[in-house]
């Protein structure tokens, strides 16, 4: 009685998070793009990191490096023309390696607005690495409006994180 008999494994290893990868849009987008698929890079700054295996993107398709639960977020710092126009972001996903469908979006601008922030996260459930894919879009942007990105920094980018078995 009172005897530990068993330690998962898992609490002595540490367990938790195996998967953290953030990338970053390194040139402005000042059009509608779907999916985003050129200027990306992996973040390389001085005093950010990455953990486990990276994700991998071949024409803005995203694949997973493992199976499991992902959280997934896309933040973008837009710059609008005018304070009626807006610029919006989606994530989209796939389960079948061909079908997109948008599962998070939001938007940035309206009334005075002329430079701030858009953000929109969601959990995907990869099951099949083949087949499961996330992409990223930039839309309702009018002329002179974008979406801002640089390699120095991370202004418009995607952070995905592993959090556990599927």
């Amino acid at each position: 009685a009172g005897t530990l008999k068993r330690i998962d494994y898992s609490l002595i290893k540490g367990g938790g998070i195996t998967v953290a990868d953030n990338w970053r849009i390194t040139a402005d987008v000042t059009s509608n793009t779907d999916p985003i698929s050129s200027n990306l890079e992996q973040v390389d700054t001085a005093g950010q990191g990455t953990l486990g295996s990276a994700m991998t993107v071949s024409s803005g398709r995203f694949t997973f490096p493992s199976t499991g639960i992902y959280y997934v977020a896309f933040t973008s710092y837009c710059d609008t023309t005018s304070g009626g126009d807006n610029v919006g972001i989606a994530i989209n996903a796939t389960t079948n390696n061909s079908s997109y469908a948008e599962v998070a979006r939001n938007f940035f601008g309206g009334s005075d607005a002329r430079a701030g922030t858009a953000h929109c996260s969601t959990l995907i459930d990869v099951t099949d690495t083949s087949n499961v894919k996330v992409s990223f879009e930039a839309f309702s942007i009018d002329s002179g409006s974008k979406l801002q990105g640089t390699s120095d920094k991370t202004e418009s980018g995607m952070m995905f994180i592993r959090l556990g078995d599927t």
